[in-house]
């Protein structure tokens, strides 16, 4: 879901974004729940096929984000060079209010340097996967959040553009 409200913001050819998951069920499309309230704040789940991720795509990557700091862990253990830049969407959008950086690069990097200032705090998106309503919209809104507070904070770079999508009910 993030990867799907995420793209949308970012400025092509400028920045890029995809999904793949540790346990992803490859080539699903997205969990009909997910997609409705992806749809519902903006997004689309038109052509989504769920792709495992792999050690290649993790060490290729700029900024890795997880929903949960166990998959944050999933993603160290199979890939333990990215650590500096592997982080959950929630502990990322928090770590982007207290650090200060001249470009995306250095933002990861400054993030690195500060993510024991949030390490107590719950860090996780609940995953929704074959559970409530209530859960899926809860997911929904803390990824939708983190990706806006990601997204605001790309656009100083021109990475990304200023927000255009609403919270869900808006």
């Amino acid at each position: 879901m993030g990867e799907r409200l995420l793209a949308p913001r970012l400025v092509p050819g400028r920045a890029a974004v995809s999904s793949a998951g540790v346990g992803a069920l490859v080539g699903h499309a997205m969990d009909a729940s997910a997609a409705e309230f992806l749809e519902s704040m903006g997004g689309s789940a038109q052509g989504f096929a769920a792709r495992r991720l792999t050690s290649d795509m993790a060490l290729e990557a700029d900024l890795i984000l997880t929903a949960t700091k166990d998959i944050r862990e999933r993603v160290l253990q199979m890939a333990p060079a990215t650590l500096r830049r592997t982080f959950t969407a929630v502990e990322f959008a928090k770590l982007m209010e207290l650090v200060s950086a001249a470009d995306a690069k250095s933002l990861v990097h400054a993030a690195a340097t500060h993510r024991a200032e949030v390490s107590s705090e719950d860090l996780d998106i609940v995953d929704p996967y074959r559970r409530s309503q209530a859960l899926h919209r809860l997911a929904a809104t803390h990824m939708g959040e983190a990706v806006d507070s990601i997204a605001d904070r790309l656009s100083e770079f021109g990475l990304a553009t200023p927000p255009t999508r609403r919270a869900l009910g808006e």
